[in-house]
This record gives C-alpha cells, structure tokens and sequence, in this order.
C-alpha cells in the first residue's frame, strides 16, 4: 500500500466527530477508530475485534493495549525514520501507557482524532513531538510486492 493511500484515506475522514470507541466514516471515531477505519478501506476486514474500552483504560489497567495490538499488526520502525503515511503513537506522560494515535501526513503534520472536536489535520508541534513514542507502518500488500 503506498504512503500516499494511507494519507489520501485519513485525509477523508477530516471532519468526522470524536465519539469514544467509534470508527464509522462521517459518523463518529477516536483516535484509534481512525486507523481502524484507514485499515479497513486499504486492507479489508480488521485483524481482530476490538474489545469495548473506557476513556481511562490505559490509566485504570496500567497495560499498553494500544501498543501491543500495534505491534501485532504494522511494522515498528524508529520514531525518526516515520514518514508520511505511517502511524504515530504518543505517552501523554513520560511512564504512562501509549494512548493516542495519529496519522503523519505531511513532515511536521498529522491526521488524529481531537478529543471532543473532530478529526483535524495538525502541525506535529513540540508538544506533540515530545509525546511521540513509537511508529509504525502500515503492512505491505501482496500487491505492494
């Protein structure tokens, strides 16, 4: 799957409303419901369902769910190779668990689901560039190959 696809379908969603636990185009997603929803128009059905999760999950289980199910599906590459097209997740806290996720789309920009707001295309500011604490790619295609 190209970089610019990947970009190309986030981009789509811009607008769609934050709803927690969502991922329905032009409805409602989180953060983690939009690479869902870029997943699922590149690649089909998702690898697995994802089990109902509250706002404070990550606070309340102390395990990096997040992480984990990336690690299970896109390729890890260090956090200053990621390009456009590539997901970024961030530590709201140095010791905290993973919790948001994002689309790079341009060098310093990035396609997430805003809390409360919408999904919104942002500069990749320091605040942002701070938390950043893993990337990933999305997998290639046998097509790709």
């Amino acid at each position: 799957m190209s970089k610019a696809a990947i970009v190309a379908a986030a981009r789509r969603w811009i607008g769609t409303p934050y709803q927690h636990q969502c991922s329905t185009f032009g409805a409602g997603t989180d953060c983690l419901g939009l690479i869902r929803g870029v997943w699922r128009e590149l690649y089909g059905a998702e690898p697995f369902a994802v089990p109902p999760y509250t706002p404070d999950w990550a606070e309340e289980t102390g395990v990096e769910t997040l992480l984990n199910a990336a690690r299970a599906c896109l390729t890890e590459i260090p956090v200053a190779q990621a390009k456009p097209g590539d997901v970024l997740l961030f530590r709201m806290e140095p010791r905290a668990c993973v919790k948001h996720a994002a689309i790079k789309s341009a060098e310093r920009r990035m396609i997430h689901a805003y809390w409360g707001r919408s999904v919104v295309e942002t500069s990749l500011i320091p605040y942002w560039q701070r938390r950043c604490a893993f990337a990933f790619s999305f997998p290639k295609k046998d097509s790709d190959l």
